[in-house]
């Protein structure tokens, strides 16, 4: 499924704008994250020097987090008051809360762990979603989530550039 929103991703804004902008936008949206922004800039897709494409994709990835973290638990509050997206609140809230255990239990390390461990489902935008239902304070929060980020950082690095790399590049 990712591989299939970077090829869009690549496809689509190729040529028209810079492949740093399509990491930093791949690195913004859900699902595909820093995790795919940083598959994309390896040798495979848009061939974006190491060096450059980390600190591009950090911070794509962490744009939205404060807004998440600061912002959601009163959106959604908002959303449930209506008919239409109740709902869809109630199942996000449901899919992301089956996964906070370990977050729940070790908080910030825990955090750390869900948000830098690159697995489906996991990463800054679920974690940060969770750490607001949990009612984690930001302070403790986006510092945790920083570091996770940084940490999958260095995992799809080594993917994209080490492994992935080394087959297509």
């Amino acid at each position: 499924m990712s591989d299939v929103l970077i090829n869009w991703f690549v496809t689509n804004l190729g040529g028209k704008v810079g492949k740093e902008l399509i990491l930093f936008i791949i690195s913004m949206v859900p699902i595909l994250e820093l995790r795919g922004g940083l598959l994309a800039a390896g040798p495979a897709f848009l061939n974006i020097p190491m060096w450059r494409a980390i600190p591009v994709g950090i911070i794509g990835n962490l744009l939205p987090i404060p807004f998440i973290l600061l912002l959601i638990t009163k959106i959604f509050d908002w959303m449930k008051g209506t008919k239409r997206l109740k709902p869809v609140v109630e199942k996000l809230e449901k899919k992301a809360m089956s996964q906070s255990a370990n977050i729940e239990k070790y908080e910030f390390w825990g955090l750390v762990a869900f948000v830098g461990i690159p697995l489906p489902g996991t990463g800054a935008w679920t974690g940060a979603l969770i750490a607001a239902l949990l009612g984690i304070r930001f302070r403790k929060a986006f510092p945790a989530i920083v570091i996770g980020v940084c940490l999958a950082a260095c995992i799809m690095t080594i993917i994209s550039y080490g492994i992935v790399g080394g087959i297509f590049g």
